[in-house]
């Protein structure tokens, strides 16, 4: 393979899924006798999971959640985000347009996300992205996740190999130090859901527009 193999995080590099998840937190909420919460309240925790932002959010409406409770309440947020996981969630600007570029060029992509895999699985064909990825890969597949090497290998061998390079591509401390944990660089996006600034992440570049993704590979793998 002589082509670069490009890995992908999910949520807030391609696909602002922000307002479904915040839809499926306040109908837990509403369920509870809560009022709603705006997704300022909760953006920085999206990168977190859905079990930091349901804690967050019990306790900015009212009384924390009992400990024993937080299952129970944990599967109404994940049957309701189930049924509706892209009614509002978009790619964000210049992703499309530029997987396709990319993948006309040759290079070799796939996702590496930390959403449980059943979500994950559900999401990419939502929007109709499984056509650009030869891997996709959430969370359960394995027993570790990122920032683990080895889960990003895992992935890379999916792909069919390193080719040309390896290029880790996403929107957090997770996904730069999964790039570090690999021994590959990493490109961040700003528009995505980081509770850190980006700048002090310790990406290799860093940029606010997905379409310069190709010449950022370039320049890092030249």
């Amino acid at each position: 393979m002589t082509s670069p193999a490009l890995v992908f995080d999910l949520d807030g590099t391609l696909v602002d899924t922000a307002p479904d998840l915040l839809g499926a937190l306040n109908a837990v909420l509403r369920a509870e006798g809560r009022r709603a919460v705006n997704l300022a309240d909760l953006r920085h925790l999206v990168g977190h999971g859905a079990r930091a932002m349901l804690d967050e959010a019990m306790k900015r409406t009212g009384e924390p959640a009992a400990p024993e409770r937080l299952p129970g309440l944990m599967d109404d947020f994940i049957a309701h985000y189930r049924m509706h996981i892209a009614a509002e969630s978009r790619p964000f600007p210049g992703v499309e347009e530029t997987l396709t570029a990319l993948q006309a060029d040759g290079a070799r992509m796939g996702v590496l996300s930390n959403k449980p895999q059943e979500l994950t699985s559900l999401l990419i064909p939502a929007i109709g992205f499984t056509r650009f990825f030869r891997a996709i890969h959430g969370a359960g597949r394995l027993e570790v996740v990122k920032p683990s090497a080895r889960v990003f290998h895992h992935v890379i061998e999916e792909m069919g190999g390193e080719g040309s390079g390896m290029v880790m591509i996403g929107d957090s401390a997770t996904d730069v130090a999964t790039a570090r944990a690999a021994g590959c660089p990493s490109i961040v996006l700003t528009y995505g859901y980081s509770s850190e600034p980006v700048e002090t992440l310790g990406a290799d570049r860093i940029t606010d527009d997905f379409r310069q993704i190709p010449r950022l590979v370039k320049e890092l793998l030249s």
